[in-house]
């Protein structure tokens, strides 16, 4: 790798006991898997990679993905753990259970006070047209690409009120300083 990465201060450069790492996956939390499973297949075509069951503490995890076309995933299900384990992009939906049960449940967003979490992005290939798939869906707008001091970024809702950033790469040169 030629480029060495922004220098800023706090910035260390990488020594070779971390070569070999990447970000695998990010964890929210979720009250109905059902509901937020129908949401991240259907508006952002993502697949389920593997549920994997902790029946003793009462959770199940769901690992979702966007494969590229072509890609091939292991049918067994330890070679797909192993393979889910070693990607990248991954969206980890973990249910809790009997909340989907709790009327009054939520999680907290990370967006209200106080703040901590705050989004997930993806990249899109026509943010236009996401827009109107988006509308289509009935999915929650929080900004809309021309509203807002950030032209040409989009944030939607998932079903659980977590923030969705939705961008299209190309239109994204000039963003910042």
């Amino acid at each position: 790798m030629s480029f060495p990465g922004e220098q800023h201060p706090g910035v260390e450069t990488p020594t070779r006991h971390t070569e070999g790492f990447r970000l695998n996956h990010t964890m929210l939390r979720v009250k109905d898997p059902e509901r937020a499973l129908a949401f991240y297949t259907r508006v952002f075509g993502m697949r389920v990679l593997r549920r994997l069951d902790f029946a003793e503490m009462q959770f199940s995890l769901y690992f979702l993905a966007r494969p590229e076309v072509g890609e091939t995933v292991p049918e067994e299900a330890g070679e797909r753990t192993v393979w889910t384990f070693s990607q990248r992009g991954v969206l980890e939906l973990t249910h809790n259970w009997g909340t989907e049960a709790q009327e009054d449940f939520a999680y907290h967003d990370g967006n209200a006070e106080p703040q901590g979490f705050g989004h997930i992005c993806f990249s899109v290939p026509d943010l236009a047209a996401a827009e109107a798939w988006f509308d289509a869906n009935d999915v929650t707008f929080v900004k809309r690409s021309d509203q807002g001091k950030m032209q040409g970024v989009v944030f939607v809702k998932d079903v659980d009120g977590y923030w969705i950033e939705v961008v299209q790469a190309d239109r994204l040169a000039a963003l910042g300083d």
